[in-house]
C-alpha cells in the first residue's frame, strides 16, 4: 500500500508540474507586444545598427589617412641608398681629380636608382619614330617632316614619357613632324 500512495503522490507532482507550464505558455500567448514595445523595440535595433557603421564609417577613415601618410615610406626606404651613395660620390668629387672615376661612380649610382624605380614598377616608354598619340604624349611643337615616312611621327623627345603599372604618371612631351 504505500507503493500506492507514493504513485499518487508523484502523479500529483507531475499534474502541478505540467499545469504550471501550460499556465505558463498560455500566459505568454496572451501577452501580446503592445506597437508601442514594438516601435521601441525596432528603435533601439536601429540606434544600435546606426552607431555600429557609423563607427565603422570613422575606424576606416582613419585607417585611410593612416595609410596616406605612410604610402610612399617603402620608396623613399628604397631610396636612401642611393641618396647615401651621392653624398659619398660627392665627397669623393672634392678630393679627387679623376674624371673618369667620378663618371664611373655616377653612373653606377644612376643605374642603382633606374633599377629600384623600375622594381617598383615605373617604365619609360619609347616614342621617337612612333606615331603621336594624345593618350602618352603631349605635343610641344610641330616640324616640318625631315621625310615622308615621319609625318604624324614623333621626330624628337624633350622630356621622357613615364609610366607607372601601365599608367601614364609623366607624358612624353615631343616634336612631331607634319
Amino acid at each position: 500500500m504505500p507503493k500506492g500512495k507514493k504513485g499518487k503522490k508523484e502523479e500529483e507532482v507531475q499534474n502541478e508540474d505540467l499545469n504550471q507550464i501550460n499556465e505558463e505558455q498560455q500566459a505568454e500567448e496572451t501577452k501580446e507586444t503592445s506597437p508601442e514595445d514594438q516601435i521601441n523595440e525596432l528603435n533601439d535595433k536601429y540606434l544600435r545598427l546606426y552607431s555600429e557603421f557609423d563607427n565603422y564609417r570613422k575606424r576606416t577613415s582613419k585607417e585611410r589617412l593612416e595609410l596616406f601618410k605612410t604610402a610612399g615610406q617603402d620608396i623613399l626606404t628604397d631610396l636612401l641608398p642611393v641618396l647615401d651613395d651621392f653624398e659619398r660620390a660627392m665627397q669623393n668629387m672634392e678630393s679627387s681629380d679623376d674624371a673618369e672615376a667620378i663618371q664611373t661612380g655616377i653612373n653606377l649610382i644612376y643605374n642603382k636608382f633606374k633599377n629600384i624605380l623600375e622594381n617598383k614598377g615605373l617604365k619609360h616608354f619609347k616614342s621617337i619614330e612612333n606615331d603621336f598619340d594624345p593618350e602618352v604624349h603631349e605635343a610641344i611643337t610641330k616640324i616640318p617632316a625631315p621625310s615622308k615616312k615621319l609625318k604624324g611621327k614623333v621626330v624628337d623627345e624633350i622630356e621622357k614619357g613615364y609610366m607607372l603599372n601601365d599608367k601614364v604618371i609623366r607624358f612624353a612631351k615631343v616634336v612631331v613632324g607634319e
